[in-house]
C-alpha cells in the first residue's frame, strides 16, 4: 500500500514515515474495498454473480482505482452478456494503469475478432428491435428476435429473462421455466430470475396441496382391521360391483371413447405443437443463415469498395506519370528541348520551354537528373535571355509602362536569379504599380541576396516606407 500524499510504500504505523500525513483513514478505506473485492470474488467464484456485481461495486465505491476490482467487474457483465458495459470497465481499468494491465489482453481478445464484434452489434440491435416490438405488443416478433439474439450470444442474461416473461404472457409456463433455468445455471442469484421462477412454479403446481389433503382423506376414509396375522383395510363407501355382461360392454363403449376423446384433446394438440415448434426452429435457423449471409454480403460490398478506391488511386497516379502533364510527359518536354538546344542555339525558344515546364511540374518535387538538365540548360540559356527581358522591362519601367515592366522583368529574374538589376527593379515597378505586398516580398529578396549594397540599403529605405505606410492604413 502506498502513500495518497507522496506515494511512498506505507510501513504499519498509522502514518507516513516519509511525509508524516495521517493514513489511519486511508488504510481502512483500502482495507474495506479489498474486503469487498475478494467477497465478490468468491461469489464469482460459485456463480452469484448478481451478489459479485453488488460486491465490486461497493468495493469501487471505496476505491476507485482498485484495478482487479474493476477487471473482475468487467468479467463478472461479460460473463452475464454485457459485453459493452464488460469493455466500459476494461477501458477504465487500462487508462487508470496502462502498462502490465491484463485488461489490455480482454479488450484485444474482443476488438482482434471482426466477427466477434460484428457479432456484438447484431446481439445489441436485435435486443433493441426486440423490446421495441414488445412495446409495440408484437410478442411474436419480439420471440423471434430474441432467439436470434440467444443464438449469437447463449448467456445474455436479460434476453433470457426477457425471453422467459414473454412466455410466462403467453402462458407457456414449461418453456419459460426452460428459459429461467439457463438463467440461473448463469447466474445463481439473480433477484428478477428467483422473482419469475416463483410465479412459474406456482402456476405449474397450482394443485399440490389439494391433492395432498385429497391422499390423506382417502386414507382417513377407510376401516383397518386384523385377521389372524393380517391386517385388512376396507374402503368406506364402496359397494360390490354385480356381474353384468351388458355394464362391462357398456364400460368398454365408455372407455374407447374416453380414449378417443384423450387422444383428440391431448395427444393430436400435442403433434401439432410438435410441428409447430419444429417449424419455428427452421424458421430461426433460416433467419440465422440469413443475417449471416447478410453481413458477409455487407462485409464483401465493403471490400469491393475499398479495392475500387485503391483502384481509382493507382489509376490516377498512373496518369500522374503518362497523362498529358504527367512526369514522363515533362521528362520528354525537357529531352526535347535539350535537343533542339544543342541542334539550333535557340536561347528564346529554349527559355520559352524552360518556362512552360517550370509552370507544369515542381522543379523541387523531380528526380536529381531531371534538375541538373534542367538547372544545366537555365545555366546556359538563363543571362543571355535574362538580359534581354531586363532591358525590355527597364525600357517599359522608363516608360511608365508598369504592368509590361513587371511581366519582363519578372522573367529577367527567372532566368538569372543573380540579376540584381532586374530583381530591385521588379520590386520599384511593383512599388509604383500599388502592389505593396509584392513590393515588399522583392525588396526582401534583394536585402538577401545582395546584402551590404547600395542596393540592399535602398531596398530597406523602401520597405520601411511601405510597411510604414501598411500600418497607417
Amino acid at each position: 500500500m502506498f502513500c495518497y500524499n507522496c506515494g511512498c510504500h506505507l510501513s504499519e504505523h498509522d502514518f507516513c514515515t516519509a511525509c508524516g500525513a495521517d493514513v489511519s483513514l486511508y488504510k481502512k478505506i483500502m482495507r474495506i474495498s479489498n474486503m469487498y473485492y475478494n467477497e465478490g470474488l468468491e461469489k464469482a467464484g460459485v456463480r452469484d454473480l448478481t451478489g459479485a456485481l453488488n460486491s465490486l461495486r461497493q468495493s469501487l465505491k471505496f476505491n476507485k482505482n482498485n484495478i482487479e476490482a474493476r477487471n473482475l467487474l468487467g468479467l463478472v457483465y461479460f460473463e452475464l452478456g454485457e459485453v459493452v458495459a464488460a469493455l466500459s470497465e476494461w477501458v477504465i481499468s487500462k487508462n487508470l494503469r496502462g502498462e502490465k494491465n491484463i485488461a489490455d489482453d480482454y479488450i484485444d481478445m474482443i476488438q482482434a475478432n471482426a466477427s466477434r464484434l460484428d457479432s456484438i452489434n447484431q446481439t445489441i440491435k436485435k435486443y433493441n428491435q426486440a423490446l421495441a416490438y414488445c412495446a409495440q405488443d408484437s410478442k411474436d416478433l419480439a420471440v423471434i428476435q430474441l432467439k436470434k439474439v440467444l443464438s449469437l450470444n447463449p448467456r445474455f442474461v436479460r434476453a433470457h429473462q426477457l425471453l422467459a416473461l414473454l412466455y410466462m404472457d403467453g402462458e407457456n409456463w414449461e418453456k419459460a421455466q426452460r428459459e429461467l433455468k439457463r438463467c440461473m445455471a448463469i447466474d445463481r442469484n439473480n433477484t428478477l430470475t428467483l422473482r419469475y421462477m416463483k410465479e412459474v412454479d406456482a402456476m405449474l403446481t397450482p394443485e399440490e396441496p389439494a391433492r395432498q389433503t385429497s391422499q390423506k382423506r382417502k386414507k382417513d376414509e377407510a376401516v383397518r382391521y386384523q385377521s389372524d396375522n393380517e391386517i385388512i383395510i376396507q374402503p368406506l363407501n364402496v359397494k360390490e360391483p354385480k356381474g353384468n355382461g351388458i355394464s362391462t360392454i357398456v364400460n368398454l363403449g365408455i372407455g374407447l371413447i374416453i380414449g378417443l376423446a384423450v387422444m383428440y384433446f391431448l395427444v393430436v394438440p400435442a403433434a401439432v405443437s410438435n410441428a409447430n415448434n419444429e417449424a419455428q426452429r427452421t424458421i430461426t435457423e433460416i433467419g440465422n443463415q440469413l443475417d449471416t449471409r447478410t453481413a458477409r454480403v455487407a462485409e464483401l460490398e465493403t471490400q469491393l469498395a475499398d479495392l475500387q478506391e485503391a483502384n481509382d488511386t493507382l489509376n490516377q497516379q498512373l496518369e500522374g506519370y503518362v497523362g498529358t502533364d504527367g512526369t514522363l510527359q515533362t521528362i520528354d518536354s525537357l529531352l526535347t528541348t535539350a535537343a533542339q538546344y544543342l541542334d539550333t542555339q535557340d536561347a528564346q525558344q529554349a527559355g520559352a520551354s524552360l518556362e512552360s515546364i517550370a509552370q507544369s511540374v515542381n522543379i523541387e518535387d523531380t528526380s536529381e537528373g531531371f534538375r541538373t538538365l534542367y538547372n544545366l540548360l537555365l545555366e546556359t540559356v538563363g543571362p543571355e535571355l535574362s538580359e534581354t527581358y531586363y532591358e525590355e522591362g527597364n525600357s517599359a519601367y522608363n516608360n511608365e509602362d508598369y504592368e509590361t515592366a513587371i511581366e519582363n522583368l519578372n522573367r529577367a529574374v527567372f532566368f538569372d536569379a543573380t540579376n540584381s538589376e532586374a530583381l530591385y527593379q521588379l520590386a520599384n515597378a511593383y512599388r509604383l504599380n500599388g502592389d505593396d505586398e509584392n513590393a515588399i516580398a522583392a525588396y526582401d529578396r534583394v536585402i538577401e541576396l545582395f546584402p551590404d549594397t547600395e542596393r540592399a540599403r535602398r531596398s530597406q529605405e523602401y520597405k520601411d516606407e511601405l510597411s510604414g505606410t501598411a500600418d497607417g492604413q
